[in-house]
């Protein structure tokens, strides 16, 4: 437990609430700032959460996607340093060493391909979010290829470039995919309501069923990017058969499109951890698409 920060967020909480806080725990996850349980006098439990990103586009995202029939936490109160949230239990019976159990990914299916029927004449978002604690860029555009290269995998690699994690080698090839991206991935597809950041430690999972999807990284986009999150992340046959039964992979994802949009969150974990693990793989996937 991290008392100095626990002993800030509980009067926060009260302070926001206009409430009595009893207790406050420190939870797992929180790669970018920190998750509290907070105990309220008044018989409530709450989630905090603190950061140094906007925490409002995360407050915002949430309500966005609770809107449209996603489960989320309800957004409780929201400011760019605090945000507070229903408190979701899970009783992790549906989660696996490394990812989920197979009746716990067959309902993420399912409800990811409930989302993804929701759609937008143009890819982007009606305002810029987050991945992580990095800005994600999300002007409308009518172009699928051009949002892509542009808004996603350059806007990227050359981040991580500048800041020194990705090798000048890596963004030539990158650079060098991105400029034949049209022939690797649909210019026009359905542009579908994205989470962005599907994994088992951003899903809250009570009985084997999804009790909510946390930490979105929302776009208007091509469905396949969040089944190559999924892919990248370890879900295993379960997740896939049970998406096909509810919206169907159009040919060409497994054996070719799958490895081009798996190379965003590659570049996105090289960026957020300065890894080799994560270089290898950007490496292993430029050189399985031909670059």
């Amino acid at each position: 437990m991290d008392t100095e920060t626990d002993g800030r967020v509980g009067p926060a909480v009260g302070r926001a609430l206009d409430a009595d806080v009893t207790g406050v725990a420190t939870l797992d996850g929180g790669m970018v700032g920190g998750v509290h349980r907070v105990d309220l006098a008044d018989g409530r439990t709450v989630a905090a959460k603190t950061g140094a990103t906007p925490l409002t586009v995360e407050a915002r995202m949430l309500d966005y996607l609770g809107d449209r029939g996603l489960a989320v936490p309800d957004v409780v109160y929201a400011s760019d340093a605090l945000l507070v949230l229903e408190f979701v239990a899970g009783d992790g019976a549906g989660k696996a060493s490394g990812g989920l159990a197979p009746g716990a990914a067959r309902d993420a299916a399912r409800r990811l391909a409930a989302l993804h029927d929701h759609t937008a004449e143009r890819y982007g978002f009606p305002f810029d979010t987050l991945s992580g604690a990095y800005h994600q860029p999300n002007p409308r555009t009518d172009s699928w290829v051009d949002f892509f290269r542009e808004h996603r995998l350059r806007h990227v690699a050359r981040a991580a470039r500048d800041e020194g994690t990705l090798p000048p080698g890596l963004f030539d090839r990158v650079a060098a995919l991105c400029s034949r991206l049209g022939d690797h991935i649909p210019d026009d597809p359905p542009a579908s309501l994205l989470h962005g950041d599907v994994w088992a430690n951003n899903l809250m999972v009570d009985g084997g069923e999804v009790a909510a999807f946390l930490d979105p990284a929302c776009s208007y986009g091509h469905a396949e990017v969040d089944l190559a999150y999924c892919s990248f992340v370890g879900f295993d046959r379960s997740f896939f058969e049970a998406y096909d039964r509810e919206r169907g992979v159009e040919p060409g994802f497994r054996d070719g499109r799958c490895a081009v949009y798996r190379l965003l969150p590659e570049l996105e974990h090289v960026r957020h951890f300065d890894a080799d693990r994560y270089r290898r793989a950007v490496d292993a996937t430029l050189s399985a698409v031909g670059y």
